[in-house]
């Protein structure tokens, strides 16, 4: 059950304000906060996690970033500008630190996917993923490589509504989610990535209780819900379950409410008020 304690103003998001009742060390609000990289510019990254270094838990880096950086350094032609494009890059990789999360989604065959675990490994990231869908013996792979990082698990994406699920998997998003869950667990992951929606009927499984729930999707009041489907509010998925939540647009591009440390702020102060 989730404990949050009632508190107001600017220590409402430093103190630690969630328990889950199983004798682990509680997380402080903040710290349940993953601030999504998504942009192709390493300056601009570089700008917010500096900005938000230390008033939330972590931060990803996806597909987007990725690619795009890959990208930029194999075309660029001058090699001046090379450089610093790489050195602009690992001076973010080190202010994030050991904050990082490799959002790769990787979606491979098992030998694959226990390759680019260990490549990755030198990154020593808090959280790596990959697709549930790649299989049983793909996760169990990647597991085997995992070392200190926590693999999480992408069941059904966030973007999906029942009828794009259906189609895809032949079958609702909770029976789906619950299959993955099993799937994540048995092949020894930490947690799974899941929609708000998914958190309750998860929580209700003592089996899959163990897992960690790192949940995107997730759209403060009044915010948009861009191509998000299946939504909550960072108050309602923490209440509903939730180990931390992963939140983009709604930070790194704050619908009027001024900067990306407001708009944290404001989050965390809305977890605080449930």
């Amino acid at each position: 059950m989730v404990r949050v304690a009632k508190v107001s103003g600017l220590d409402a998001w430093i103190i630690p304000t969630l328990a889950n009742g199983k004798g682990e060390k509680t997380m402080e609000t903040k710290e349940r906060i993953i601030v999504a990289l998504d942009t192709q510019d390493v300056s601009k990254a570089f700008e917010l996690v500096n900005t938000l270094k230390g008033q939330v838990g972590g931060f990803k880096i996806g597909l987007e970033f990725i690619t795009a950086l890959f990208a930029q350094l194999m075309m660029e032609k001058d090699e001046k500008k090379a450089k610093q494009q790489l050195d602009e890059a690992r001076s973010l990789f080190g202010l994030i630190g050991g904050d990082l999360f490799y959002d790769g989604k990787w979606h491979d065959i098992p030998n694959t996917l226990r390759g680019a675990t260990e490549a990755i490994g030198i990154l020593s990231p808090k959280y790596f993923n990959v697709h549930a869908s790649s299989g049983l013996a793909a996760i169990s792979a990647a597991a085997e490589k995992k070392g200190s990082s926590k693999l999480l698990v992408v069941t059904v994406l966030t973007s999906f509504d029942e009828i794009d699920c259906n189609l895809v998997y032949g079958a609702p998003s909770q029976a789906k989610v619950i299959q993955f869950a099993r799937d994540a667990k048995l092949a020894g992951a930490d947690g799974l990535i899941c929609s708000p929606q998914e958190i309750a009927v998860i929580r209700s499984r003592p089996e899959l209780n163990t897992l960690m729930l790192v949940t995107p999707g997730v759209r403060p009041a009044g915010a948009g819900k861009d191509d998000q489907r299946r939504t909550l509010t960072p108050g309602e998925a923490i209440k509903a379950g939730a180990d931390a939540l992963v939140i983009g647009r709604p930070i790194t591009q704050p619908p009027g409410i001024g900067t990306p440390l407001n708009a944290v702020k404001q989050i965390v102060d809305g977890i605080n008020a449930i």
